[in-house]
């Protein structure tokens, strides 16, 4: 990736303390980089340089710890910049009223860089609609940073994995116009056994997003497949098992279930189909990509109606909150519109899960919630496995038909064994399986 001259600890500023800048600055850190993050969240960075990490992520609280003496958190923007080669933005942007990207984050941390003529090379990690580079770049040229390069970056971290994701990645991508900065940013990352892809800035800002529909793709692919299982009596694990064994295809995330959520598929599908509708085009592949994943959440409220009619005054046990195991992250989680659906139809919202906070925002507020997944069942009329926690495996499921008020479990991720649960006098719903 580099030569032995570029190998040497660089002086690195990381934008934004979210999910993404903490392991983008622990990591390079982790590779012999000193690095500074800032955020202007007081809390959050009180937290960090209290040595505790804001939210969970495996292995991030130790690579922070171990890395102490390189990795400092700062809500100062002189001592961010200070001697830094590279500025890293790493702040959210999440959907506008409009349905594209907000980027007055990205716009802030751009402005902030006045002064800052001593930095090689501004890289954008944030995900970024296809042409923010170029405004970008001019951006810098009128803050007087005309001689600093400009990047793209994207990352290619999933919640619960990100530091792994991160040191061992399928590829690194790099967009940018001058060779050597494409150089320096492969330099900060020397350590890590990965090809490096350099293109244009434009190609790395659409691989990240292209990248992301495709994966969406797949899952609401497996969903629609379920759902003809399920009219035909076919199973839906047994096809996508063997669909799966195909090299052409390949077996990741052909797994049905009720829709993907969290931080990166909905906000950046739904950015791709807004960035090609501004351009005149209607994509009709992703627009219905989107449509099967909303479906598949309300299909799990019409399933618990056909085995118990009217919902109005039903106790419903939604097992798992956050939008996938491994994690504390409730954005755009399957629960929650679950939970408000299930709300709409007059049911008792009961929930469990071992690390989500979401907050006192509705529909949790109104949700009871329990400390271990027994306690949530007890007394339901029904339970939804929500997020495929493996804690769920272990539950004690024929004391839990015992003691709920009728035993109906829909397993919305297909975790537990069916014909297992049936034995056990459960009315055992799934997705896809006969």
């Amino acid at each position: 990736m580099a030569t032995m001259a570029d190998r040497r600890e660089r002086q690195v500023a990381v934008f934004g303390a979210g999910y993404i800048g903490l392991v983008t600055g622990a990591c390079l850190a982790d590779l012999g980089n000193r690095v500074v993050v800032r955020d202007i969240d007081t809390e959050r960075v009180r937290i960090l340089q209290a040595g505790d990490v804001p939210f969970h992520e495996p292995g991030l609280g130790d690579m922070i710890a171990r890395n102490k003496e390189r990795l400092t958190f700062t809500l100062d923007l002189d001592e961010t910049l200070r001697d830094a080669e590279v500025a890293y933005v790493c702040v959210d942007t999440p959907p506008s009223a409009s349905g594209d990207a907000d980027l007055s984050k990205v716009w802030s941390v751009v402005r902030s860089l006045a002064g800052a003529a001593h930095l090689r090379a501004v890289v954008m990690k944030s995900t970024v609609p296809v042409g923010t580079g170029a405004r970008a770049r001019a951006a810098l040229d009128n803050a007087g940073l005309t001689a600093t390069a400009y990047a793209s970056n994207p990352e290619f971290t999933a919640e619960g994995r990100a530091v792994s994701d991160f040191m061992n990645p399928d590829r690194i991508v790099i967009g940018a116009d001058d060779p050597a900065a494409a150089a320096l940013i492969a330099a900060l990352h020397e350590g890590i056994n990965a090809p490096v892809v350099t293109t244009d800035v434009r190609s790395a800002e659409m691989v990240k997003l292209a990248s992301n529909a495709l994966l969406a793709t797949k899952i609401s692919f497996a969903n629609e497949i379920a759902t003809l299982c399920e009219n035909t009596g076919a199973d839906a694990m047994e096809v996508l098992s063997a669909v799966g064994l195909d090299h052409r295809l390949g077996p990741h995330f052909l797994r049905p279930g009720i829709g993907w959520g969290g931080s990166c598929f909905p906000k950046d599908s739904e950015a791709l189909r807004q960035l090609a509708s501004n351009t005149g085009f209607h994509p009709m592949l992703l627009s219905a990509v989107i449509d099967v994943n909303n479906i598949q959440k309300r299909r799990v409220i019409q399933k618990l109606k056909d085995v118990l009619g009217d919902l109005a005054g039903r106790e419903i046990a939604l097992l798992g909150m956050a939008f996938k195991p491994g994690t504390d992250d409730m954005r755009e989680a399957p629960s929650t519109v679950l939970a408000s659906r299930l709300q709409a139809e007059g049911a008792s919202v009961r929930c469990w899960d071992p690390l989500a906070q979401p907050g006192e925002v509705e529909p949790w507020v109104s949700a009871t919630r329990y400390a271990s997944p027994e306690k949530a069942l007890d007394g339901a009329d029904a339970a939804v496995v929500v997020t495929e926690w493996p804690q769920l495996r272990d539950v004690d499921w024929a004391r839990a038909a015992a003691t709920m008020r009728r035993p109906v479990l829909f397993d919305g991720r297909n975790l537990l064994d069916p014909a297992q649960m049936r034995g056990l006098g459960f009315t055992y719903l799934s997705v896809g399986r006969p």
